[in-house]
């Protein structure tokens, strides 16, 4: 499925939407895929998270490249224009992967 996909969306959810989350996000930043992913982040549900991930970014632990490359919304309109972005900019690849084949 996920090599169908056009880009990865979460909207709010338990255990097993942060497992696919961070699963697209590990392989984003592992220079796997290379299609945007979003966060509906409805009624601030993902804000809790996205504080974290900036944390973990001040921190040494994640690149702000990679960071920049989340799509963060409060309305799927918004998050479509955000995604839309997303795909005509250049996305990192980390020197230790290569990119995934066209």
């Amino acid at each position: 499925m996920a090599e169908l996909a056009d880009a990865f969306v979460a909207l709010p959810g338990g255990f097993g939407t942060l497992d696919e989350l961070l699963e697209q996000l590990t392989w984003s930043q592992l220079g796997l895929h290379g299609k945007p992913i979003g966060l509906l982040d409805v009624e601030e549900y993902w804000r809790p998270l996205i504080e974290l991930a900036r944390h973990a970014t001040a921190e040494g632990f994640i690149r702000g490249a990679d960071l920049a490359t989340i799509a963060v919304a409060t309305d799927a309109n918004g998050l479509l224009d955000r995604l839309e972005r997303l795909t005509r900019g250049p996305r990192p690849r980390p020197k230790w992967s290569r990119p995934p084949q066209p």
